[in-house]
């Protein structure tokens, strides 16, 4: 392998958005900095589950329950 072409591979902390910490390895900043998250598994609804909600525009899904209500 080529030298002097990959990128600096060091320890970092990370904050979760409740204040708790870890360490892990990454190519970020310098040996020691902290990677604020603003998104994290314990609050983003894609890993919560949150409130999803389906949005009928211009009648878009009633149409489609009624062309197909004889399926289920």
């Amino acid at each position: 392998m080529k030298k002097d072409i990959h990128p600096d591979y060091h320890t970092v902390n990370v904050v979760m958005t409740d204040g708790t910490t870890f360490q892990t390895r990454s190519t970020y900043g310098k040996e020691g900095d902290t990677i604020n998250l603003d998104i994290d598994p314990k609050t983003h609804p894609a890993w919560t589950g949150g409130n999803a909600t389906l949005v009928d525009r211009a009648g878009r899904v009633s149409r489609f329950k009624d062309k197909f209500k004889g399926f289920a």
